[in-house]
């Protein structure tokens, strides 16, 4: 839409003024996102923690390993950053399977900086 100046006179003052009207539009914001941490556990298998990244964040399989020696290593790394809601379900897939598999793999989520 195109903003055309509006002229306006004031007949209190003998000076004609002019005024112009701008619209002016609120810039929406990026939604937060979310970093998904997987945490070290002395019982979960390196192997079933592999697979967990290659099925629920869709890395190759040197890419997980990767990722999971970085969790064997320093206790926790960050497997992915997503909007919140997709965080959060990856959050609970990771959770559940792990549950059903008997392990006691944790999965977590907090805001990025």
């Amino acid at each position: 839409m195109l903003l055309e100046p509006l002229m306006m006179s004031d007949k209190e003052d003998e000076d004609e003024s002019t005024s112009v009207l701008v619209q002016t539009r609120a810039k929406t914001k990026r939604p937060p996102l979310y970093k998904v941490l997987l945490l070290n556990d002395d019982y979960t298998p390196m192997e079933f923690v592999v697979h967990v990244l290659e099925r629920f964040f869709s890395m190759t399989h040197a890419q997980a390993f990767e990722i999971m020696l970085t969790v064997h290593k320093k206790g926790v790394a960050v497997v992915g950053v997503f909007s919140h809601e997709i965080a959060e379900t990856k959050v609970g897939q990771v959770m559940d399977f792990a549950r059903r598999h008997q392990h006691p793999l944790q999965c977590t989520m907090e805001k990025e900086d």
